[in-house]
């Protein structure tokens, strides 16, 4: 299957980037929809955007108790998602009763541990009691979030090629991080990549937020992208 573009709706709500999502329809397929937005505009928004034919990637990050992350799972699975993602942090039980939640209720869902959000290096993860560098740390926590059922794995580009050899060919990888040449700056992210090279390196998904929202032809640079990609 050849990586996709997802693209990140990183916007306080969805009549923001409206228009982009109407010159879009039917050359982008996925969109993300993320804490922001999801706080902003709660479930309506996720049907809104179904509703104009794109699938949803669900980021709400979920982290907490098994029940809580369980019963969390079972009602977002309700609605018109393909995927969801929750903390691999969490550990073995809560991880396992996700994945127990999403085969019971909601088969059709994708559910995908975040191991080491691409935001954070090596002495960020230091600061919080975690010694081992980055990738280390991401192998470590992707091969349990696989032991307990987990379909998919949410990654820095930097750790696709690891992942790949150490996982089975069947697990997602979805890689945020991705910075077209010409967009220039990393904004808050440290691990990054461009998309040709994700692609090349193992992901299925590669996730593009603010170089495409925040270029002048929004819609063209979308376009570029997924020119890149094929």
């Amino acid at each position: 299957m050849p990586c996709e573009l997802i693209l990140a709706l990183d916007a306080p709500t969805l009549r923001d980037v409206a228009p982009l999502l109407s010159r879009l329809r039917g050359s982008v397929r996925w969109v993300k929809i993320g804490l922001e937005l999801f706080t902003a505009g709660g479930p309506d928004c996720v049907r809104q955007a179904a509703d104009l034919g794109f699938e949803v990637f669900l980021d709400l990050k979920l982290h907490d108790i098994p029940n809580t992350v369980a019963r969390a799972v079972t009602a977002a699975g309700r609605l018109p998602i393909k995927m969801l993602t929750l903390h691999t942090a969490g550990g073995r039980e809560m991880m396992r009763r996700a994945a127990q939640a999403q085969a019971e209720t909601a088969p059709h869902l994708r559910l995908l541990g975040v191991t080491v959000l691409t935001s954070l290096g090596g002495n960020d993860l230091r600061e919080i009691g975690v010694e081992a560098p980055p990738e280390t740390q991401v192998v470590r926590l992707a091969k349990l979030a696989v032991e307990c059922g987990l379909g998919g794995l949410v990654c820095s580009p930097l750790e696709l090629a690891p992942l790949r050899a150490q996982l089975p060919a069947s697990v997602t990888l979805v890689a945020p991080g991705i910075r077209p040449a010409q967009a220039g700056r990393a904004d808050d992210q440290t691990r990054v990549m461009a998309p040709a090279e994700a692609a090349r390196a193992g992901a299925d998904f590669i996730v593009v937020g603010r170089p495409i929202l925040l270029a002048d032809d929004a819609a063209a640079a979308a376009r570029g992208i997924m020119a890149d990609l094929a």
